[in-house]
């Protein structure tokens, strides 16, 4: 719990990540078709929504201990979705032997953040910030190594279709 005293960096931290992801966010709807920006005026209301019940919750336990393992145990396990969900790609890229749908840089991106976390929380002995982010420093490896794999290969001669029409 050596986190507390160095609180300050670890919310700094934070609030310049939720400003680029929030100018992303706001970029990303502006530009999106008039169906998707709904969908995701939606879908960013409901983790508003999802954000605000846990930490009223979490403000109603008592115990700092309790409320620090609810809190971190929440924290732990959307970072490790967040950093899985572009692996559930790798099929796709396998099967079409292609990089196409696998940005290099959202790879990048993911494996430098959760490096760095991954150090921070190392440093600072909080279990909740090293270990989700050190399985994403490693599905961060995996994704790179997979993108380098396939780019060396022909774009062109190995790409596949997504839908097969039989018309």
């Amino acid at each position: 719990m050596q986190l507390e005293s160095q609180g300050t960096s670890l919310l700094l931290g934070c609030l310049y990540h939720l400003f680029f992801q929030m100018i992303y966010i706001i970029l990303f709807i502006v530009y999106a078709e008039k169906v998707k920006k709904l969908r995701m005026l939606g879908l960013l209301l409901a983790v508003f929504v999802l954000f605000a019940i846990v930490v009223a919750g979490s403000l109603q336990m008592m115990d700092h201990m309790m409320r620090w393992i609810f809190v971190g145990s929440l924290s732990g396990a959307s970072l490790v979705s967040m950093f899985a969900s572009p692996l559930f790609i790798i099929n796709l890229v396998i099967r079409t032997k292609s990089v196409e749908f696998m940005p290099f840089y959202l790879s990048l991106s993911t494996f430098l953040m959760s490096s760095c976390f991954f150090l921070y929380g190392l440093f600072n002995y909080d279990p909740f910030i090293y270990v989700p982010n050190g399985m994403g420093t490693i599905l961060g490896i995996i994704q790179l190594v997979l993108y380098f794999y396939y780019s060396n290969r022909s774009r062109e001669d190995s790409r596949e279709p997504l839908i097969v029409s039989y018309g």
